[in-house]
């Protein structure tokens, strides 16, 4: 009785390994449109002071399918000891080849996963100073939410420029297809 209730709870997670799964790829498809769009002649451009520069959020986008591999590869990272460097880009293929590259060694490391992978802490900090402090899973769930928030920044930055916007989950006032 005993085994059966352990294999029981190995499926349950696998289940959850496989619904990240297919949400991280959902979100890659989706975001692969997004970045697709982002002009080269307006990386330098925001629509606030206050606002990222366009290129430095595409940029951040395409980075953040990473964070499934730093939170099943890693402990944690040190922004004082590992200060983050922008890749270099220069057009919206760089953006996108930026997010498939991270987004395929996430994919191998999620696919890889098992439950005490998704149960393993990782912290986020700067020095002594602790900025998150997650489980494994929270890190991945965490890093899927902010590709939408940040996606949909870009997609206010595109909209202001007049770049019709794909839909993301379903149609948008571009885009009428689903």
């Amino acid at each position: 009785m005993e085994l059966h209730t352990v294999e029981k709870t190995k499926q349950k997670n696998m289940e959850i390994i496989k619904l990240l799964l297919k949400e991280y790829e959902a979100e890659f498809n989706t975001t692969k449109k997004f970045l697709a769009l982002v002009p080269a002649d307006k990386f330098d451009w925001a629509p606030h002071e206050k606002s990222m520069k366009m290129k430095s959020l595409a940029v951040h986008i395409a980075d953040l399918p990473r964070w499934i591999s730093l939170a099943l590869t890693t402990d944690g990272l040190d922004f004082e000891t590992t200060p983050y460097t922008e890749p270099h880009v220069e057009s919206a293929d760089d953006l996108v080849k930026i997010l498939e590259e991270n987004f395929a060694a996430g994919k191998a490391d999620l696919e890889k996963a098992t439950e005490e992978n998704l149960n393993g802490r990782w912290i986020l900090s700067m020095g002594k100073q602790v900025l998150a402090d997650y489980s494994k899973y929270e890190t991945i769930r965490h890093s899927l939410s902010q590709t939408t928030h940040h996606r949909a920044q870009l997609g206010v930055y595109l909209r202001l420029l007049n770049i019709p916007i794909p839909g993301s989950y379903g149609p948008s006032a571009d885009d009428q297809s689903f």
